[in-house]
């Protein structure tokens, strides 16, 4: 009896994939526990696999393929199970298999947007439009309605050619067209990420390089945009005085014996984590049902990778010391940039931490990361002039900026977590008590 292998939803938010490549061909029998295929996700490459016995007797999308969407039939198996679909397993649970929701604190702009991952297009008379994954992606992309296209394709079927050829305004795919939002449009055609269009009199054709959009990229454009525009958000900014914790790292890392070390980071990790705990006001996030106060610190530390950007969370991170912190950042960063870390492990931060100061940066505001109710911005620190007891002095200061989701933390609740934030990094001893 024949089942179907689907696109498997690795994270709440995944909405699609890229198949890289098939660890199976055509023929081969699996077992359950037999690697499929190797699925890369907006965040990580992850491998998939059977969860019954059999043969393979399609594969149904190709190796390399992008923009595949979750529930998606990627390949047919042959077996003696039961009849009914068969669900590839994954490190996300069973239930993730359905089209993604959004995650609390995320509003999608129209429920249209949501369902189109999971409902074939169809034209205004009711067939279904056959078309390519691919032709669906481009034309989403390019703002071209394909129930008004005439493919061109087996049976009809709308391929890459025919989108293409309508965006150049030739004749292949004659049938009407209408410009259509792309994923992420709010009903009225406004569109929230509004991509610059490559026109040749503006960049002349060999004047430039294309890449074309990862996974990542994509996806992390779509979410920031969206947060940066449907999230009112303002900046809290403070110097901190950080030669004392300076010292005290000197003085513990004299003392490690199995070869780690600790960063400032992670001193700023747990000083954020014990703030967030004598602050419970400020570990929020404005949900759908209300406002969800968490019951530990959850700290998200932003980790740059190639083509993108990743959060992995240090949980509990007020129960922790700091050797612990060290090590777990160093191997959360590490498995970060080899694209190895699981959903688990860069979802649920309640609280991000973004440090550009190792760059030279002094002072910047990030974008908050939804459904998180802060993120804080970290600048260099650099000797500085201050004023003590009315005399000129220097000190080692470093600026930091707290951006708040007003929804859920107003200016005085973030005030007030930062006062706790400078009394433990300002005195570091404090994070001891």
């Amino acid at each position: 009896m024949k089942t179907t292998v689907t696109m498997p939803a690795l994270s709440p938010t995944m909405e699609e994939g890229a198949l890289r490549k098939w660890m199976v061909k055509v023929g081969d029998r699996v077992r359950p526990g037999d690697i499929l295929a190797e699925i890369e996700t907006d965040k990580a490459t992850m491998e998939v696999e059977a969860v019954e016995e059999g043969v393979i007797v399609r594969l149904l999308v190709p190796e390399g393929s992008e923009g595949v969407k979750v529930n998606s039939v990627i390949a047919e198996l042959e077996s003696e199970g039961s009849p009914g679909a068969a669900v590839v397993a994954s490190p996300a649970p069973a239930a993730l298999t359905a089209p993604a929701a959004p995650p609390p604190g995320r509003t999608d702009p129209a429920p249209a947007v949501v369902s189109r991952a999971a409902v074939a297009p169809r034209a205004e008379h009711g067939r279904r439009v056959r078309a390519s994954p691919l032709a669906r992606r481009l034309a989403a992309e390019r703002g071209v309605d394909i129930a008004g296209v005439t493919g061109s394709g087996p049976q009809g079927r709308i391929v890459r050619a025919d989108i293409e050829a309508l965006a150049s305004g030739s004749k292949a795919g004659t049938g009407p067209s209408r410009a259509a939002s792309p994923p992420g449009s709010p009903a009225g055609g406004f569109s929230l990420i509004e991509p610059a269009t490559l026109d040749d009199r503006i960049y002349p054709p060999g004047s430039y390089e294309l890449t074309p959009l990862d996974g990542v990229r994509r996806i992390a454009a779509r979410r920031l945009t969206q947060s940066f525009m449907q999230v009112p958000h303002f900046p809290l900014t403070v110097d901190l005085e950080i030669d004392r914790l300076l010292s005290a790292r000197r003085a513990m890392n004299e003392t490690m014996s199995d070869g780690g070390k600790i960063s400032v980071n992670d001193m700023l990790i747990k000083a954020a984590a014990l703030s967030l705990i004598a602050e419970p006001d400020a570990n929020a996030s404005f949900t759908d049902r209300g406002i969800a106060r968490h019951k530990s610190a959850h700290v998200s530390m932003a980790v740059a990778i190639e083509g993108g950007l990743i959060t992995p969370v240090i949980r509990d991170a007020q129960t922790k010391g700091l050797a612990q912190i060290a090590a777990e950042t160093r191997d959360l960063a590490a498995r970060a940039r080899s694209r190895k870390l699981t959903p688990q492990e860069y979802m649920g931060g309640t609280f991000s931490i973004s440090n550009l100061g190792m760059f030279g940066i002094r002072s910047f505001s990030s974008i908050l990361n939804p459904p998180e109710g802060m993120i804080l911005s970290v600048g260099e620190g650099s000797l500085r002039p201050v004023v003590r007891n009315g005399e000129l002095a220097t000190a080692t200061v470093m600026t930091v900026t707290l951006t708040c989701d007003h929804r859920v933390v107003d200016g005085a609740v973030g005030a007030r977590w930062l006062q706790h934030f400078r009394q433990f990094v300002e005195t570091p001893e404090a994070m001891l008590l």
